[in-house]
C-alpha cells in the first residue's frame, strides 16, 4: 500500500481550497457503509464487499496523506456489528486478522501511526495481541495518524468515562465540582486525539450510528451516495471541497 504522489482529484481539491482561502481538515472521520449492498448488487457474497472495502481503505489512506490530512479515523466495526449473523462476523474478524498481519508492515514503512479505539476485549486473544503489536510498532510514526474504531460504540464510550469519573470521585481523587468538558474528554478512548473536523458517511445513509458522539459536537457532516467499496481520491476530494466552503462558527456569531 504505497502512499504515492498526489492524485489528480486531490490536487484539484487543494487548488480549490487555496483559491477559496479554506483549510484542509486536520482530522477526517469516515463511517464506511455499503459493503454489503455493493456485493448484493453484483450478485456476490457479502464478504466480497468487505474485501473490496479493505481496498477502499488503502485508497483513502493514500488520498488522505496526499491531501495533507493529519488524522484519519475509520469506523471499521461497531459494537452493534456483533449482532450480525455468525458467518458474517467470522468473515469480518478474519479480514481483520489479514489486515493486521498483511497491512501494518506497509503502513509502518510509510510513516503511518495506527491506533485502535473500542472494546478490544471482545476479540480473540490473537487479534488483541496483533492490535497491541501494531500500536507499539507504529508508535513513533508521524506522517498520518490512523485511528481504527473496532467494537466501538459512542454511548458505551461515554458510559465508561462516566463510570471512571464516578469511581475516581468515590476514591477521593476527583472533585465532581471541578469536572470540566476538557477533563471529562480525557477519560474517553480518544484522549490525545483531536475532535474530527469532518465526518463523512458513505452509502446515502444520513446518521452517525453511535460514532464519536461526544467528539462530533462541532464536526462538519458530509453524506455521499457512493458505496464504501467505490470510495476513493475523487470522493474524498469532493468531501474536502465541501468542507472548505463552509463557515465554521462553533456556536458563535460573527460580530
Amino acid at each position: 500500500m504505497a502512499l504515492g504522489p498526489t492524485p489528480t482529484a486531490l490536487a484539484e481539491a487543494v487548488a480549490t481550497r487555496d483559491a477559496a482561502g479554506g483549510a484542509v481538515p486536520a482530522h477526517v472521520a469516515i463511517i464506511m457503509d455499503g459493503n454489503g449492498r455493493w456485493a448484493v448488487r453484483r450478485g456476490l457474497p457479502r464478504v466480497a464487499g468487505h474485501r473490496a472495502g479493505v481496498e477502499a481503505v488503502r485508497r483513502t489512506v493514500r488520498a488522505a496523506t496526499s491531501a495533507g490530512v493529519s488524522w484519519l479515523t475509520i469506523y471499521a466495526f461497531s459494537s452493534e456489528n456483533w449482532r450480525r449473523p455468525l458467518a458474517e462476523v467470522l468473515d469480518l474478524t478474519g479480514l481483520l486478522r489479514h489486515f493486521l498481519r498483511a497491512e501494518i508492515k506497509e503502513l509502518h514503512s510509510q510513516g503511518v501511526r495506527v491506533r485502535f479505539i473500542g472494546d478490544r476485549s471482545r476479540f480473540d486473544p490473537d487479534i488483541q495481541t496483533e492490535m497491541a503489536t501494531s500500536e507499539a510498532r507504529t508508535a513513533g510514526n508521524t506522517r498520518l495518524n490512523l485511528i481504527i474504531a473496532l467494537s466501538y460504540g459512542g454511548r458505551a464510550e461515554i458510559v465508561a468515562a462516566a463510570r471512571a469519573a464516578a469511581e475516581a470521585a468515590l476514591a477521593g481523587t476527583l472533585d465532581p465540582a471541578e469536572m470540566t468538558e476538557e477533563s471529562f474528554a480525557r477519560l474517553l478512548s480518544t484522549d490525545g486525539i483531536p475532535d474530527p473536523d469532518l465526518i463523512i458517511r458513505t452509502s446515502g445513509e444520513q446518521r452517525l450510528s453511535n460514532f464519536l458522539l461526544w467528539q462530533s459536537a462541532y464536526a462538519e457532516l458530509v453524506f455521499t451516495d457512493v458505496l464504501w467499496p467505490d470510495f476513493g481520491a475523487r470522493e474524498l476530494a469532493d468531501a474536502i471541497d465541501c468542507y472548505t466552503r463552509r463557515e465554521r462558527r462553533f456556536g458563535a456569531r460573527p460580530g
